[in-house]
């Protein structure tokens, strides 16, 4: 790969001219489109590329955002990263891949090391790992952004953009009660999950409206620190063996949801003849499963694409007179996607 003093030899232009068109900086302005064009077909022609590691050293930028996952395996994980990558994709930055694999040991050790290495952003992916969005503080006093997705944040400095979990949880109860379904079992989700207290409150909240009752005999919980189809398989077994009749089952998520739905096929239990299943998520997989899953969409492609939106905004908006990044928080509506898993009682 050539130098740019060699390109300039070779051009003619300046190596500051060469590099205000090739960077796009904004003080290239002045320069004729011509002459743009010209440095653009050569820099092709010549297989010129600029040294970003160079420029970093000389600007103190890495031009990098550190995306940090907790479970890179997890289908609702990959639909985010989908949506956060089509929007860096348009940008000068570059996403750090960081899979945390529901580790806290991980998580701090992460942390610890993404100032040294001059990151310039955090996009944290929460969900069903309850992140100490404490220790983020330190990159956000640093003045750096940082953007939670999948949960509210409260602290100072720090963005997010989340779903309404609450509502959620409360237009998917709202359906099974609409089709008849008063005798309804539900899979909690596990304690350390934020996601979990919230679709709670929801439950309990249109539980009490409707003057549903809930019985205790048909609510058990993920033993899992994340949920998965084998943690719902688990549930469900557990639910089938206490002998309490139930027409109705609501699913922390969709995972869950799919290990629920394998556990009552395999007890002889017909979904949606025998039961209903619905749970949350609306991962890519639930229009396909066996039968097709009835579920509560959050857009986790949005909720990227919002998230890194909020991430570039931040980086181009003045830093407030010295007070660092304004945070932004977004919160999307819950959308019900009724499939065939879902029937009247």
């Amino acid at each position: 790969m050539i130098t740019i003093r060699e390109f300039a030899k070779v051009s003619g232009f300046s190596p500051t001219t060469i590099s205000l068109v090739l960077n796009n900086s904004p003080a290239g302005r002045h320069i004729p489109e011509k002459t743009k064009e010209r440095i653009r077909e050569l820099a092709h022609k010549l297989r010129y590329h600029p040294n970003q590691f160079a420029r970093s050293l000389r600007s103190s930028r890495s031009h990098a955002v550190a995306v940090m996952v907790p479970d890179i395996s997890d289908p609702y994980c990959a639909q985010v990263l989908l949506g956060i990558d089509k929007s860096l994709y348009r940008s000068t930055y570059l996403p750090v891949l960081i899979d945390i694999q529901n580790s806290r040991a991980r998580f701090r050790r992460y942390v610890a090391t993404l100032l040294e290495r001059r990151i310039e952003g955090v996009i944290a992916v929460a969900n069903s790992l309850q992140l100490q969005t404490e220790m983020l503080d330190v990159l956000a006093k640093s003045g750096i952004p940082v953007i939670v997705i999948g949960r509210e944040s409260t602290h100072t400095g720090i963005s997010s953009v989340s779903v309404d979990n609450e509502r959620g949880a409360g237009i998917a109860l709202e359906h099974l009660y609409k089709n008849g379904h008063r005798r309804i079992a539900f899979i909690r989700g596990p304690k350390r999950v934020v996601d979990s207290a919230l679709r709670w409150h929801g439950i309990c909240k249109f539980a009490k409206e409707a003057a549903l009752p809930l019985d205790a005999k048909l609510i058990v919980e993920l033993k899992d620190a994340a949920s998965s189809s084998e943690a719902g398989f688990e549930a469900m077994n557990r639910l089938l063996h206490q002998g309490t009749r139930f027409s109705a089952v609501m699913a922390f998520d969709d995972m869950t949801a799919f290990g629920a739905i394998r556990a009552l096929t395999q007890a002889g239990v017909k979904v949606p003849e025998h039961c209903s299943v619905v749970g949350f998520d609306d991962v890519a997989a639930a229009a396909y499963y066996n039968p097709p899953l009835s579920t509560v969409r959050q857009s986790m492609e949005e909720l990227g694409n919002i998230g890194a939106a909020i991430f570039l905004q931040a980086t181009e908006a003045p830093q407030n007179n010295g007070k660092g990044v304004q945070p932004v928080q977004r919160k999307l509506e819950p959308v019900l996607v009724v499939r065939a898993s879902t029937a009247a009682a």
